[in-house]
């Protein structure tokens, strides 16, 4: 057998054990894990709508929530390791291509690397919170002050500040396009699915991704703002963006509906992890 043969079956056989089920296992885990995460957020900024503004509604807020909780420490690993499976199944993705007609394509491949590298940031930020550390990266509106400080600091930071926002903002409107045309169900295993069962996925993916989308959106255009204004304190993590949309003239209600529909999101995670074409 000459090399390149060797080679192909090489190729072959890691495709194979990148599809198998230690692969699709983290990559249930993971989805779990980011449905426990969103309904804390989305539970935390209901509580700031009702006037309970006590904790932080984000990943800080939820991993603090976690951990005051019986067995926290180890749920708290459990959602750290999920998360490693999540960026491990996005990286056999980006290397090996994802399940899909157009899965290996370039575009597919170079958005799931982009998530791989998300993903092993928010899983070491788990992880370091498990550990002890007790800062899981600081909070999102610290992280995103400082950020956008040192960001406007260097030539162009102006317009580097304003790019990222935009591509934010480009980023939400495109997630809540595709959670309202319902673009989800070509990775779901549908036939599975009882028509009950459908309706209700439908119902948490489009509200959930559209809120989701939404929050996007809004740190996005907070992310403009301080480029425009070149103050950094008005970008913005998802807590106080959160908090925001109680200062519109909608009030609290509409925070409300925002955070029911993080919730949905988390909910609808729970059925990807189940359903999801891997």
């Amino acid at each position: 057998m000459n090399a390149s043969a060797l080679a192909r079956n090489g190729r072959v056989g890691a495709e194979r054990a990148a599809r198998g089920s230690v692969t699709k296992g983290a990559a249930k885990a993971g989805l779990a894990a980011r449905g426990v995460i969103y309904l804390l957020v989305g539970l935390l900024a209901l509580q700031i709508a009702f006037g309970d503004g006590s904790q932080q509604a984000d990943r800080q807020g939820a991993l603090e929530e976690i951990s005051q909780k019986p067995f926290g420490a180890v749920l708290l690993w459990a959602l750290g390791i999920g998360l490693v499976g999540m960026a491990l199944w996005r990286l056999s993705e980006a290397v090996f291509g994802a399940a899909g007609a157009d899965g290996r394509s370039a575009k597919k491949r170079l958005l799931s690397l982009v998530r791989c590298g998300f993903y092993s940031f928010v899983a070491y930020s788990v992880l370091a919170f498990a550990a002890g550390s007790g800062s899981g990266g600081g909070s999102g509106d610290e992280q995103s002050r400082d950020v956008t400080a040192r960001a406007l600091e260097l030539p162009a930071g102006q317009w580097i500040v304003g790019a990222g926002g935009a591509g934010i903002i480009v980023a939400g409107v495109w997630i809540g396009a595709r959670a309202v045309m319902r673009s989800y169900r070509k990775h779901l295993r549908l036939g599975e699915m009882s028509p009950r069962m459908r309706r209700l996925v439908d119902i948490t993916g489009v509200g959930g991704g559209a809120a989701r989308g939404l929050v996007f959106a809004a740190a996005g255009v907070f992310a403009v703002r301080a480029a425009v204004e070149y103050q950094p304190d008005e970008a913005k993590g998802i807590d106080d963006t959160l908090r925001s949309f109680a200062g519109t003239p909608a009030g609290p209600g509409l925070l409300a509906c925002v955070a029911a529909g993080l919730m949905l999101f988390g909910l609808f995670s729970f059925a990807m992890a189940r359903w999801r074409k891997v």
